[in-house]
């Protein structure tokens, strides 16, 4: 059964989240929540708790709405008035508080209003199945299930579901096809336990991480440093990730947590320290109130970080420590730095250590299997690796050595060795009796990591490498740091569009890393700048032009599918493919205005071709005006949608809503379009020249006569000015695209040669912020 139209009950932060996601997918929903009692019968706006969220929604930051206009898709009601129009919807979800009475109540109500063909699930935390649904009918069971959004719904990539021997399987089936292809969430099953899978385990490790820091005597920015890079968690950590979510909600997850069964470990960390309690009452919560363990002070008109101190409770500026334990880790690995006798590899240790035994003890009460467990850890927590990967990393042989010089018992789970084999054809996992099997993907989902398993790479070098991905489509894969184009990428690039000439149909352009793109590597024209080597840097615009035309007009289709940030040069190259398959969540742009420099790589021409096709820009002027506002105010997109609004895709090119379907995705897209394929036409610019150039120099003045841009950024401004309105040339004779990259290559080595401009790109570097002054 398709779903194409869905009920959020509930209009909290969360219920009011969840609904925005699905309007992000194109899907209709329903946002209801109570009548407040104060409005009951006076004739006030009824609907006053869902119109509130929504226009909470419409200022979220980060932004629920992958659009603002997705609100559009969202209606509000209320439970008393509206609970009818849920008679033809396919999928109600019930984010109502955690309260077993009034859930069950609102179950009740919605068996008379809905069909029978009404799929409903809970988005519950904290109550099992079986409770929700005990004393309803065998009819109602069918169709129930749980549905355990993280929040936020948009970010937040796990959606775990719960099930019952009476559940429909063509319920399940229907809920995670939606969820996985519509919604992007990776979708695992879990069993009807407290907590589920990811909230079990990360609450425990939050638990752990919080008393022991107090136990310890480390500091909050110590604690974090060592518990997240080293390990693969993100930079939060413990404290700041408390920040995050809020310190008053712990109490109540601790509470929610007394279900869980006699003897379980996480009895022996359900307390709270003094201080954590006293920030409570204080306001403390976190960043949604004062501040929490860390917080923003205001100091001779300055905002300055400061944090906590755990002994004395006062506070004061944070500083980043500088400990001799990451360089160990960064340099030399896990193990090394968990073997350390330090005080912060210690508390890392003591903390990832009952962590991961806890994990272990919990198969198969909490899962069937490991991957569940890993998955569920990284997509509801964002580590790089779950708690068996992270055994397997650091060697299990080698913890279970360590936790037996301690005296402590080792689970009979980790008495079998590794828990995935990597040298198979296909990655495989270790199974409960403990033999491998092969880790099965849901169709439509192709995964580069996989595929490197099976072959080598057909080119590689340090910095990118070409794979084969079958059907004739190759992949090429950038693995510089951030993904910065360097020459080593720019020069397998032109090598690679060679050998898929001669040995394949199309190509794709993607890797797995959380960002697409940051740019080129600025430290190599910082370098060039210093030396005053104007040479070299005129050769690195040109081997990106030269490299970026070679992309545009290869002899089959070239598809970008990109994810997370694609930036400046990043941006470029997507530019100049055939066709994107974007990921939703891309975040894209020319933003080289913001650090000093102008798009170098062709990406002027490219954007201002789109702005001069666009046929409700009239005139010569129009076009280059969008095009300057646009890339001199280094506009980024916050979806793939609205980089559909800016133009850097078009209305031809895809959108993917789970990252894990890119690749598949951008790969029959390249197949479709290699069929009839045809080289694009050369292209001819008719710009306006001069004229364009003096009002838009004109309008940069402007906003330096009011202190809106620096004098720095009027020259910039000029010069890009210079190239979008074709410099002197006159409209009747159309400029090449050689023309327009000649001129990009000029006014990019007349900037980098300004005073100032160094002193911009190394503050770039450092802070990974624009210098404005």
């Amino acid at each position: 059964m398709n779903i194409e139209k869905v009920a959020v009950i509930g209009a909290g932060v969360m219920g009011a989240s969840i609904a925005a996601h699905i309007s992000n997918a194109g899907v209709p929903v329903y946002l209801l929540d109570i009548v407040p009692k104060a409005d009951e019968g006076t004739g006030k706006n009824r609907n006053v708790v869902a119109d509130t969220a929504v226009k909470k929604l419409l200022k979220a930051n980060p932004a629920a709405l992958m659009h603002k206009k997705n609100a559009r898709l969202i209606t509000t009601g209320n439970i008393e008035d509206h609970l009818s129009l849920l008679a033809d919807v396919d999928w109600v979800i019930e984010a109502v508080v955690e309260n077993l009475a009034i859930k069950q109540q609102l179950y009740r109500q919605l068996e008379k209003v809905c069909s029978l063909q009404t799929f409903i699930s809970s988005n519950t935390s904290t109550i099992p199945l079986r409770q929700l649904v005990n004393g309803f009918s065998s009819e109602f069971k069918r169709r129930f299930i749980i549905t355990h959004f993280f929040n936020p719904p948009r970010y937040m990539r796990l959606l775990e579901w719960v099930s019952s021997a009476d559940t429909d399987p063509k319920v399940i089936n229907s809920v995670r096809e939606f969820a996985d292809i519509q919604l992007g969430k990776g979708c695992v099953e879990c069993k009807d336990t407290t907590g589920f899978i990811a909230n079990r385990i990360g609450i425990y490790w939050i638990q752990c991480g919080l008393l022991e820091a107090f136990r310890q005597g480390i500091s909050v920015e110590q604690a974090d440093a060592v518990m997240s890079a080293p390990l693969g968690i993100p930079k939060t950590g413990v404290f700041g990730l408390l920040d995050l979510v809020g310190l008053d909600l712990i109490p109540h997850i601790m509470e929610s947590m007394q279900q869980l069964p006699e003897g379980d470990a996480f009895y022996e960390i359900n307390q709270v320290p003094e201080l954590f309690t006293r920030m409570i009452a204080d306001g403390y919560i976190g960043r949604k109130g004062k501040g929490g363990f860390y917080r923003l002070n205001t100091a001779d008109g300055k905002r300055v970080k400061e944090s906590i101190n755990l002994v004395t409770g006062e506070y004061s500026k944070s500083e980043k420590p500088v400990l001799d334990c990451l360089k160990v880790a960064h340099k030399q690995g896990l193990t090394a730095f968990l073997s350390l006798d330090d005080k912060n590899s210690q508390y890392a240790w003591t903390v990832i250590s009952k962590t991961l035994l806890y994990a272990a003890s919990l198969i198969p009460e909490i899962a069937d299997d490991i991957t569940a467990v890993d998955e569920a850890m990284c997509l509801g927590y964002n580590w790089k690796q779950g708690p068996f990967e992270l055994l397997d990393k650091m060697g299990v042989a080698w913890f279970v050595d360590k936790i037996k010089q301690q005296g402590q018992e080792v689970p009979d789970i980790l008495r079998s060795g590794n828990f995935y084999k990597r040298d198979a054809k296909k990655p495989e996992y270790r199974t409960l009796s403990s033999g491998y099997q092969a880790i099965q993907r849901p169709e439509g989902v192709l995964l580069l990591a996989d595929l490197k398993l099976q072959k080598p790479a057909v080119l590689e070098n340090a910095s990118a490498s070409l794979w084969d991905i079958g059907d004739g489509v190759a992949c090429f894969e950038f693995h510089s740091k951030m993904n910065t184009f360097d020459m080593a990428i720019l020069s397998l690039l032109r090598d690679s569009l060679k050998k898929v000439e001669t040995d394949f149909k199309a190509l794709v352009i993607h890797n797995e890393a959380d960002n697409f793109s940051a740019g080129a590597n600025l430290g190599l024209l910082m370098t060039a700048i210093h030396q005053g080597d104007w040479d070299s840097v005129e050769s690195l615009i040109k081997q990106g032009q030269q490299t970026f035309m070679a992309v545009k007009y290869a002899p089959f289709p070239v598809i970008a599918a990109p994810t997370g940030l694609a930036l400046g040069g990043g941006c470029e190259i997507l530019l100049h493919c055939d066709g994107i398959q974007a990921h939703a969540e891309l975040y894209t742009g020319l933003v080289e205005v913001g650090v000093g420099l102008v798009p170098g790589w062709g990406g002027c021409k490219e954007y201002l071709r789109r702005c001069l096709q666009l046929k409700t820009l009239g005139g010569p002027i129009p076009p280059v005006v969008r095009a300057f506002e646009t890339i001199a105010m280094a506009k980024v997109s916050s979806s793939a949608v609205e980089a559909q609004e800016l133009l850097i895709l078009a209305k031809t090119d895809g959108i993917t809503m789970n990252k894990s379907r890119l690749l598949a995705d951008a790969k029959a897209k390249a197949l479709a379009m290699s069929r009839d394929y045809a080289v694009p036409d050369a292209i001819e610019y008719r710009l306006p020249g001069k004229t364009a150039k003096v009002l838009l120099d004109m309008t940069v003045k402007g906003f330096r006569l009011v202190g809106k841009v620096t004098e720095y950024d009027v020259q910039v401004a000029s010069r890009l000015a210079t190239v979008l309105s074709g410099g002197d040339c006159d409209i009747s004779a159309p400029l090449t695209e050689n023309d327009l990259l000649n001129l990009e290559c000029q006014v990019f080595t007349e900037i980098v040669k300004q005073p100032g401009t160094l002193a911009r790109l190394d503050h770039m570097l450092k802070t990974g912020r624009p210098l404005r002054n």
